[in-house]
């Protein structure tokens, strides 16, 4: 079933623990149990097991139970051991698990979306159950009663969500690449606020409440990290993925981001870095750098009797740029550029090799990655992949 791995020691680079496989179909979400070496899975397969290692050192179901619909997403509080799954019928299931992870009773059912469930959220200080559904409602429910006590309509479905606790704020990721900020009271809420960056859906959302920053990884590849607590309005841009963001969580007191791409890509951000937001692009009719006219500027190319040129963007100044006056590449990894970039020439001379030292390290997960998750006390990063296959690596070599 999981054939016991022993890693060889390697310096600064994520060491695969071992696999879980036997799943007849994509693993939905996946969570590490904080202080026990076992794994909750949920399965397209309609199933939700409770894997724990055995003495050969082989993971093992030790709860296999068949929900009535496949489901989609996933939340478990270890302190109450309150799993609460989202299904595809729209329903929230809820079950306590046992001391001992081999049993999980059934306690309420929450009816609160009229199609699939996409994220699911349990609170525990203030007792609520938070969801999102494709039908385009966010709800909250008490989770002592089991009564709704609000909704809140979205313009697109919702493919993120966070809270904290303190200002009680949810955090909306959604499939237009909208991010909406919602304050909630017992009853009720209101939008404080909507911030757009992305190009593509928000495929995952991650919370800092100590530094008061709000992370949102992209189908286009991109990862922004908004400033909400510092009142800077700062959006600074991280480019370190080739495919989708899949996934996003904060290492606790490092100052390092982990995020999981689906081409199988991990990447560990240095956030502990003075970061530059880049520059705004410029409108201009003309290179700002040689004046060559661009090929829409119809009168400049007759009065100059000059061929039109395609514009480009210096990456580093903002600059609209023809592609002779930018025809060299860097990385500026303080603006989030890991990897290299269109910049005009006065910008390549004034980036120093300094300035080029990485501020990301890159790891391959040799599968592609649909889910993840971060268990901060002992260092754990799961990988769930499109293989079907479950994969536990140990990061504190490179988170620490």
């Amino acid at each position: 079933m999981a054939a016991e791995i022993h890693p060889k020691p390697q310096a600064r680079i994520p060491v695969l623990l071992g696999k879980i496989e036997a799943f007849q179909d994509v693993v939905s979400t996946a969570v590490i149990i904080p202080k026990e070496d076992g794994v909750i899975t949920v399965s397209e397969d309609r199933t939700v097991r409770v894997w724990l290692k055995r003495d050969s050192g082989q993971y093992w179901p030790s709860i296999y139970h068949t929900l009535p619909a496949p489901c989609s997403c996933m939340s478990f509080n270890p302190e109450t051991r309150r799993l609460s799954l989202g299904m595809d019928t729209g329903t929230v299931s809820e079950f306590i698990l046992a001391e001992d992870y081999n049993k999980m009773t059934p306690s309420k059912n929450y009816q609160a979306h009229q199609g699939r469930v996409t994220v699911v959220l349990f609170v525990l200080e203030m007792e609520w159950v938070l969801s999102t559904g494709q039908d385009k409602n966010f709800t909250w429910h008490c989770s002592e009663s089991g009564q709704r006590l609000g909704v809140y309509r979205t313009p697109a479905w919702v493919s993120g969500l966070q809270f904290d606790v303190e200002t009680r704020h949810a955090f909306v990721g959604e499939h237009s690449g909208q991010v909406t900020i919602l304050k909630l009271e017992q009853d009720r809420c209101s939008l404080v606020t909507t911030f757009k960056g992305h190009a593509g859906s928000v495929t995952a959302l991650c919370w800092d409440p100590v530094q008061r920053v709000l992370f949102s990884g992209s189908s286009d590849h991109s990862i922004i990290m908004w400033d909400i607590g510092g009142c800077k309005g700062t959006a600074i841009e991280l480019q370190g993925h080739n495919e989708k963001v899949q996934g996003l969580s904060c290492a606790p007191h490092t100052r390092q981001l982990i995020s999981c791409s689906s081409d199988g890509g991990i990447v560990i951000w240095n956030m502990d870095v003075t970061r530059q937001e880049t520059p705004e692009w410029q409108d201009s009719d003309s290179c700002q750098k040689c004046e060559q006219p661009f090929f829409w500027n119809f009168k400049q190319m007759w009065d100059s009797k000059k061929i039109g040129l395609r514009q480009h963007h210096c990456r580093k100044c903002g600059q609209a740029v023809c592609g002779k006056c930018s025809s060299k590449r860097s990385t500026i990894p303080l603006m989030g550029f890991e990897f290299e970039v269109r910049v005009c020439d006065p910008c390549h001379e004034s980036i120093t090799d300094e300035d080029r030292a990485p501020t990301a390290t890159f790891h391959d997960s040799k599968h592609g990655i649909l889910y993840m998750h971060f268990e901060p006390t002992r260092g754990w990063l799961l990988t769930s992949g499109t293989d079907k296959v479950i994969k536990l690596w140990d990061m504190t070599p490179v988170v620490s």
